[in-house]
């Protein structure tokens, strides 16, 4: 099983850390003086919020095919709307504030509507592929699947804001290297010596 290879843990870790390290610099308000760099940071993340929907897929579809198939439909949801988030809501509201303040409210409606779709599908998903792990490894992979999982919480209640959005990235990566961790040691070939 390839679950326990370099590649597979920096695919499923290596998003919510590097989207962590970048909340760490999210102006706590849109404002003025701060909406080119929250314009920007949006810009940074946009290519890598999706990376977040890959982890829980490449676990789901290496462990049961059809959690596979379950997690990645959520994931393409979630990619897709939360994508709309980080456009209108950092990008163009962003954009809008840095020109004044011409339509931001209607920018920030319905950026948290289309956000809030991206957000579910990924609690979805990591539920999908937390659930399959935990089938296939028993429980000793539940704390890591609940810590992932108040994590893909926390995303939808706090974006990347520090420090709660920060954490909620922290708790992906901890809760998915717990389960990654477990599966690898059951599959470790000292495990199977009498």
């Amino acid at each position: 099983m390839a679950l326990t290879g370099i590649r597979t843990w920096l695919a499923v870790l290596g998003p919510a850390v590097l989207i962590g390290l970048v909340g760490l610099t999210h102006p706590a308000h849109l404002t003025q003086d701060a909406s080119a760099q929250w314009r920007d940071l949006h810009i940074v993340l946009l290519p890598l919020f999706p990376l977040l929907a890959v982890g829980p897929w490449l676990v789901a579809r290496e462990l049961e095919p059809v959690y596979g198939r379950i997690t990645l439909l959520l994931g393409y949801v979630y990619a897709c709307f939360y994508s709309a988030l980080d456009i209108l809501a950092g990008i163009a509201a962003g954009a809008l504030k840095h020109d004044r303040e011409g339509g931001l409210a209607t920018v920030f409606g319905y950026a948290g509507d289309l956000g809030q779709i991206g957000s579910i599908a990924y609690i979805g998903a990591t539920a999908a592929a937390a659930g399959c792990v935990l089938r296939v490894a028993g429980a000793r992979v539940l704390p890591g699947a609940v810590v992932a999982l108040v994590g893909a919480y926390g995303f939808m209640e706090n974006h990347v804001y520090p420090p709660w959005g920060v954490l909620s990235m922290l708790a992906i990566a901890v809760g998915w290297a717990w389960m990654l961790e477990t599966v690898r040691r059951d599959q470790s070939p000292s495990r199977s010596l009498p």
